[in-house]
């Protein structure tokens, strides 16, 4: 359960179904192995901020058993997986989403890159299993972050820059502050289904855009991943547990000057069944700058950000709710 507690639906953000949100087949589809894969994310990225990767490179087998020691982990009693926790904010949580009041539907665990920190954080709770979840983690972050780097190489030629490790040299920097997280969204018996228009749905995890670079999230086969469109209308993502589906975070929005969006997304709780996600946050150094790339701007195009570190804006991005316009301190000030 989310909390030991008894739960109502009070308790968590809902939203009204003024209109029914159905499955879209519009997501964009990347194969990594095709020669046009360059020219499709960079499209995608324009388009949706969004996009689904297949021939990914990232072993089932890998997949398979990580999720199968989440799904051990968040089906422990409550009071063992507090022991990984608190989240401060690298650990287990549970309901709380950062430290600002947003709450949702869902129970956690946020992981960094340094496989040592992460068995010192999750020994308590995992005892005798720790090693081999260390070396779970440590293949499975490996692999998917090699994927993060042939897709950032891939867009930089699908935007014709030079430099081919213009972006996948943030992620390789030894420094890179890439995290890892596991959400866990319990069955939520009080949330109505989408099929009755005059209900609601619980609010697993808030709208929100990723401040990093991209992030690369699978999941299991249950549905409740949405993202919205430039018309703020939002559409439902079909699960797929065999492929990968990329975020544009901000971090890309303001290196493309905004050219690339990122892209606004939530999770609806759903009655029946657990969802269980993987996210790999790909972030720079602390002290990278970030800053419109300037061989992307074009002629007297206005610069739309001014430059900040990854910290600054990190440290920025923290302090706020979840669905506030982080990107709105950074904007320069147009002329009048």
């Amino acid at each position: 359960m989310v909390v030991l507690s008894k739960t109502t639906t009070e308790q968590y953000p809902c939203i009204r179904n003024i209109k029914q949100t159905t499955f879209s087949t519009e997501i964009p589809l990347v194969d990594l192995s095709k020669p046009d894969a360059k020219n499709l994310i960079v499209k995608a990225c324009e388009e949706f901020g969004f996009f689904k990767v297949i021939n990914h490179g990232v072993s089932m087998e890998s997949i398979t058993l990580l999720e199968s020691e989440a799904v051990k982990f968040f089906s422990m009693p409550f009071n063992q997986k507090e022991k990984a926790g608190p989240a401060n904010p690298f650990g287990y949580g549970n309901k709380n989403i950062g430290q600002n009041g947003d709450v949702g539907w869902v129970e956690y665990l946020l992981l960094t890159n340094n496989q040592d920190f992460n068995s010192i954080r999750l020994s308590p709770a995992f005892g005798k299993d720790s090693d081999k979840l260390r070396c779970l983690l440590s293949d499975y972050m490996s692999s998917v972050k090699k994927m993060a780097c042939e897709i950032l190489e891939l867009m930089a030629e699908g935007l014709n820059i030079e430099e081919k490790n213009v972006l996948s040299k943030l992620l390789m920097d030894k420094d890179s502050d890439c995290i890892f997280r596991v959400n866990h969204y319990p069955p939520c018996p009080e949330s109505i289904l989408n099929n009755d228009d005059d209900g609601e749905n619980v609010i697993g995890f808030g709208e929100h855009t990723d401040p990093q670079i991209i992030s690369l999230l699978r999941s299991n086969n249950t549905s409740g991943l949405q993202i919205c469109l430039k018309d703020k209308s939002w559409i439902s993502v079909p699960s797929d547990h065999n492929s990968f589906f990329v975020n544009v975070g901000d971090s890309l929005q303001v290196m493309t000057n905004g050219r690339f969006k990122s892209v606004r997304h939530r999770v609806l709780a759903n009655g029946f069944k657990s969802r269980l996600s993987m996210i790999y946050f790909c972030g720079p150094n602390l002290s990278e700058k970030i800053a419109p790339l300037p061989f992307l701007i074009k002629g007297n195009e206005s610069l739309l950000y001014r430059e900040f570190t990854w910290f600054e804006y990190k440290k920025s991005a923290y302090a706020t709710r979840l669905s506030d316009n982080r990107l709105g301190h950074f904007e320069r000030i147009k002329d009048s």
